[in-house]
């Protein structure tokens, strides 16, 4: 009997041996008589059965389960498109799969049929979820004469429960469900009672340390997130309290969860368990043109400084190695940042920043101090306002002198394209206004404004093809042409303004003969990006560019126009950018620039 027993073991493991063995590819045929050929595909995508034989690594064991388990998932499928009076055979080599005893596989599955036959639509007869708060409108389609999809029938238990919650009732829920279908008349009666429970308010937000405590300090974490304890629950301020606490950068993660239980007094704690990010972070970058020659930067950030999610971030620049465009660039600049310093969206900083350039028409050393406010408007829009001093050696066309400002920089920026590196939708504006006063210059008063906007539209198979555009328009008023920065005028030409032109080639000449850099400018790029393999994007682009002597450029000033092509190859960092460029002028085809970076160009 014991020999027996222990042939009979070796046979079952031989069989399961050989069925866990890779085989042959299976041929998966679904049909479904009757229907479109979008409803044949939708099945298709669902079936476990044609995703598991596609497999190169399935065995036949996987394929009989995936084969046995598409009999639930298919039927699950078809009550979501409103079909309840179906019938499904699946047939693993002309056998029932339900029929096959899991153990047993074949050794090998060579094709396996699905046939479903789905009957008829079934039509709500009545559709009712209730109670919802006043003014709830539950989905279009969630009523009587209409196809009763079981998926509108969880789209309308979801709006209610949201619809309460929205009003303060953390734990509505649902307390009874009769789903009923009659088959003779092919309708269906869906009836979903809900229990809206108490009105709530927000109660303490209590952090879970874990294993491992954040080196945040609690009393910093309530800050940051901001719950506004003793309000009505709403699970809009439950989610901007976490995303506060994700923007704040300390952390790697961050989970909010309501308590189980509400306390005796009608409120509601928050459970927040936070994981640090890594308390250093070091980066570095580096761009290439033909004239400019090669930029080299590089970053050190160290975050949570004091305990309380403070940012310190230390930025060095070296630009013009081996480049034709003046001579080397220098900079050097850190900043330290506060998130929740006076409200939980308002933050401070502090920055100093020293530098030295050199460029084709001037050369500028620098030396900044200042600090400021930041606010978080919403999820889209940034702002930032401060008091900066600055020192200032120049000497261009204009002589040597030596500046000393206080500046009052403002910024605004609205945010909505879906990709930093890789933008193909949304819209990118961004607004800076700098009032200045003179402290050397008899207190001369002055103000630079600078607007850069861009918009991205995709279209085409999976949005091949992205148009992308983007216009900047600058001023400096006020202030006579000496008694102003030289890197706060402008000047145009180079890979952030026309590409095809010289580095800042374009200026004003002054009826003095001194060229310097320009009251005003406009600048206008256009891309066509169009995917060519599924890591390379191809480029073709044209920039325009005018400089003027006066603020709002109506007087004296130039245009000059460069265009191109380029390529981007897609990595995990960003897509590597290289673009080919020539002036639009008189030496349009003989004279190229070549800028090669990281990103898009904007």
């Amino acid at each position: 009997m014991i020999e027996r027993y222990l042939k009979t073991c070796g046979s079952v493991a031989l069989a399961w041996s050989l069925s866990a063995l890779p085989v042959a590819a299976t041929d998966v045929t679904l049909t479904v008589p009757g229907a479109s050929d979008d409803f044949t595909e939708r099945m298709r995508t669902a079936s476990l059965s044609v995703s598991t034989a596609g497999q190169e690594e399935a065995t036949a064991q996987d394929i009989l389960a995936a084969a046995q388990a598409d009999y639930g998932r298919l039927v699950g499928v078809l009550y979501g498109e409103g079909y309840y009076s179906l019938d499904i055979n699946i047939r693993v080599d002309g056998q029932e799969a339900a029929a096959i005893p899991p153990l047993r596989a074949p050794e090998q599955i060579e094709r396996i049929d699905i046939t479903i036959d789905r009957g008829k639509g079934f039509f709500f007869d009545r559709a009712r979820v209730a109670p919802v708060p006043p003014g709830t409108k539950l989905p279009e389609k969630f009523a009587a004469g209409e196809l009763a999809r079981g998926d509108r029938i969880g789209e309308a238990t979801r709006t209610g429960i949201a619809a309460w919650r929205d009003a303060g009732h953390a734990k509505a829920e649902v307390a009874e469900q009769n789903i009923v279908a009659d088959h003779a008349n092919q309708t269906l009666d869906a009836d979903i009672t809900l229990a809206p429970g108490p009105q709530l308010r927000f109660g303490a937000l209590l952090i879970d340390e874990g294993d491992r405590p954040s080196r945040v300090r609690e009393a910093r974490i309530r800050e940051i997130a901001g719950l506004p304890t003793g309000e009505t629950f709403s699970p809009e301020e439950q989610e901007r309290a976490a995303n506060r606490l994700r923007r704040a950068g300390a952390f790697r993660s961050v989970v909010m969860r309501e308590a189980k239980t509400p306390n005796p007094d009608g409120t509601l704690d928050m459970e927040t368990q936070v994981v640090d990010a890594k308390r250093r972070r070091i980066g570095a970058g580096a761009e290439l043109s033909s004239l400019e020659g090669i930029t080299l930067s590089g970053f050190w950030l160290h975050r949570n400084l004091l305990g309380g999610a403070e940012r310190l971030r230390i930025d060095a620049l070296v630009g013009g190695i081996g480049g034709d465009s003046g001579g080397m660039d220098f900079r050097l600049g850190a900043r330290i940042d506060r998130p929740a310093t006076f409200t939980p969206d308002t933050g401070a900083f502090l920055l100093a920043n020293i530098e030295d350039n050199d460029e084709p028409d001037y050369k500028e050393r620098k030396a900044e101090i200042g600090g400021g406010l930041t606010h978080i408007f919403s999820d889209q829009l940034t702002g930032e306002t401060g008091l900066t001093y600055r020192y200032s050696e120049i000497t261009d066309d204009l002589g040597k002198r030596e500046l000393q400002h206080l500046l009052f920089p403002s910024r605004l920026t609205w945010d909505r394209r879906d990709d930093l590196l890789n933008p193909t939708e949304g819209l990118f504006v961004d607004l800076s206004v700098t009032p200045f006063i003179g402290l050397d210059t008899g207190g001369s008063l002055g103000s630079r404004f600078f607007a850069d906007v861009r918009d991205y539209l995709s279209f085409g198979s999976a949005d091949r093809v992205t148009l992308a555009g983007r216009a900047q328009f600058g001023s400096v008023a006020g202030a006579g042409i000496s008694e102003v920065p030289a890197d706060m005028l402008f000047y145009s030409g180079g890979a952030g303004t026309v590409r095809g032109q010289r580095y800042q080639s374009l200026g004003v000449t002054l009826p003095s003969g001194a060229e310097i850099g320009g009251r005003s400018f406009m600048g206008f790029s256009g891309e066509v990006r169009t995917m060519v393999a599924r890591d390379i994007q191809a480029v073709a682009f044209a920039d325009t560019g005018f400089v003027g002597e006066d603020a709002l450029g109506s007087g004296s000033g130039e245009w000059h126009s460069g265009a191109g092509f380029g390529a981007r190859y897609f990595t995990a960092v960003g897509p590597v950018r290289v673009d080919l460029a020539t002036p639009l002028d008189g030496d349009a085809g003989t004279e190229y620039e070549l800028y090669i970076g990281i990103g898009q160009a904007f």
